[in-house]
């Protein structure tokens, strides 16, 4: 039995060109590497970055067991191709998946912060109509969205910025059918409605989802409220699209590559994974195909992948709950870090290439 209380929106993954210049971003951002996985034999490694500060939601929980996490994918080599570029999500053929998003204190005084160390913006603060988000770049041309906790009109005579208060706040990707969509994420994976924004002028609809409580309903003029949030997803539904039988976004997984998916950490893997059997839920890989059964990837309506993995935190405390579940002789943490190389192996079918040994 699966319990969808305890589900977390862990991570979501995009693929990058230098792993060195995008953790040194993100890092900038206030972010730290919480882990890394290599696969050598595959020529590939995966970073996985989150806030960690002492305000952090997730401080010094295990990798697991936390939302608001970023994975950065590298194949090895396109750091040294000139002509390596990947798909921002942002334009046609790639079009679907839209943005990061991170939430600050003083939202001035930080686009002030990364403008000066020289990164560039897709939309500053003081352009277009609203005042109160930018667009930054990250190295690979991935858009990150910067939105305040605070009314912007109390924050622009502040000079400073505390990066442990920073939230890695939500990913957006466009959607066909938002009805259809909302209840998928609402009826497989325990997600709440959390919040709707209308914007029948300019055509589109925005929808955000997460777990955990809902924000306040009232909110000083120019705060977002969910802005103090972590790991919440946002859909966004241009309208007409679900009209048109040929209309297709792009998963980020073909040509053009870029964003590759986003993940959902559960109690029971198992459990959870026949539930969504259950419901109909169309896999990229089930649980149980391949050699590597301690990972699925799910299938949403406009056929993004959602990566299915074990909340190892909830996985020891249930073998503790049943007297036992360990390995005589073997550390818990050990027993947890194999399991996570076999991981490596099913990222490495998922990309079609030649799995990690562990001989």
């Amino acid at each position: 039995m699966t319990d969808l209380s305890k589900y977390k929106f862990h991570h979501s993954m995009i693929r990058v060109k230098d792993p060195h210049t995008s953790i040194k971003f993100y890092e900038y951002l206030g972010m730290k590497l919480i882990n890394k996985l290599s696969n050598p034999d595959a020529n590939f490694d995966l970073y996985f970055l989150a806030y960690d500060g002492p305000g952090a939601p997730s401080n010094g929980n295990h990798w697991t067991d936390r939302e608001g996490v970023i994975e950065l994918t590298h194949n090895y080599g396109s750091e040294n191709d000139p002509d390596f570029k990947l798909a921002n999500g942002n334009s046609d053929p790639g079009r679907g998946f839209g943005h990061l998003c991170v939430s600050v204190d003083n939202i001035q005084a930080a686009c002030r912060r990364l403008e000066d160390a020289g990164y560039k913006f897709q939309k500053k603060l003081t352009e277009g109509r609203m005042r109160s988000i930018a667009l930054i770049l990250d190295p690979d041309g991935y858009w990150v969205e910067i939105i305040s906790m605070k009314p912007v009109d109390q924050t622009e005579s502040i000079t400073t910025t505390d990066l442990n208060s920073y939230r890695m706040n939500h990913t957006m990707i466009r959607v066909k059918d938002a009805g259809e969509s909302v209840k998928f994420y609402e009826d497989n994976f325990g997600m709440k409605l959390i919040s709707t924004s209308a914007n029948p002028d300019a055509k589109f609809n925005l929808y955000f989802l997460g777990y955990g409580a809902s924000p306040e309903e009232s909110v000083p003029n120019g705060t977002n409220p969910r802005a103090t949030q972590e790991g919440l997803l946002e859909l966004t539904w241009n309208y007409g699209t679900e009209k048109d039988p040929n209309f297709k976004y792009h998963d980020g997984n073909s040509d053009p590559q870029g964003f590759g998916h986003i993940c959902v950490s559960v109690d029971d893997l198992e459990s959870a994974c026949e539930r969504l059997e259950k419901n109909g839920v169309a896999f990229a890989k089930k649980l149980k195909e391949g050699r590597m059964h301690n990972i699925a990837f799910a299938l949403d309506p406009n056929g993004y992948r959602i990566e299915v993995i074990q909340n190892e935190k909830l996985k020891a405390r249930a073998n503790c709950d049943v007297g036992g579940g360990s390995v005589p002789g073997q550390p818990q943490q050990l027993q947890i870090d194999l399991e996570y190389i076999l991981l490596l192996n099913v990222h490495a079918e998922n990309q079609g290439i030649h799995p990690y040994s562990l001989a």
